[in-house]
């Protein structure tokens, strides 16, 4: 049996990665490739925790804090969920993954590089990221459209610079950017045609 394949959808809020990774999932499990779709934070108890967190007025945990939580949420992720997917020969779509650490955290002030590292030591690395990339003001006009209270502590335009900012600095021959400013439809095909390309030839 061939080991399985391991897909993260990342970038800034507003982006599209949940509609994406949907899509994806979806696309492939109708072309016959058993897939399993996650996301994180995840629904373990790190990951509600960091969604209540998250979802709140103000940021009250240091960025060493959040690291913290975010790493032990995605430990019991690759742990449950990741690893033995990949061993049954499953292709993972995840909606988000380790990039979003060195990119939310680093935007705090942490060293990015050092985040990938800590994430690298124990969480499998996936052979294919899409970096979804969208204009601040467009990804900001998304997350308004959509919201139904007060913006989450992740979404202050300012921060959200900087962590667009990293995003633009990974370098990395898996690394795949999408311009996710156009329709849907057209991100999707992207992005599916990237996929099947890689999977088709492993």
């Amino acid at each position: 049996m061939h080991r399985g394949v391991l897909i993260a959808l990342e970038g800034i809020d507003g982006a599209g990665k949940t509609t994406q990774a949907r899509l994806l999932a979806a696309a492939l499990e109708e072309r016959g490739w058993p897939v399993v779709l996650t996301r994180e934070p995840t629904e373990g108890p790190h990951g509600e925790r960091l969604r209540r967190y998250l979802a709140g007025p103000t940021r009250h945990l240091s960025p060493e804090e959040e690291l913290e939580l975010f790493t032990a949420d995605r430990r019991d992720h690759v742990r449950e969920i990741i690893q033995p997917a990949l061993a049954a020969g499953r292709t993972v779509v995840t909606d988000r993954y380790y990039y979003s650490s060195a990119a939310y955290q680093g935007a705090l002030g942490l060293d990015p590089v050092r985040i990938l590292e800590i994430n690298e030591a124990f969480a499998p690395q996936p052979h294919l990221v899409f970096i979804l990339t969208l204009p601040l003001d467009q990804a900001l006009a998304r997350l308004q459209e959509k919201r139904q209270s007060a913006p989450q502590v992740s979404e202050a335009p300012a921060y959200l610079a900087k962590v667009a900012a990293l995003y633009d600095g990974f370098q990395g021959d898996h690394l795949h950017r999408v311009d996710a400013s156009e329709p849907s439809d057209t991100v999707h095909a992207r992005i599916l045609e990237t996929t099947l390309e890689f999977l088709e030839a492993k």
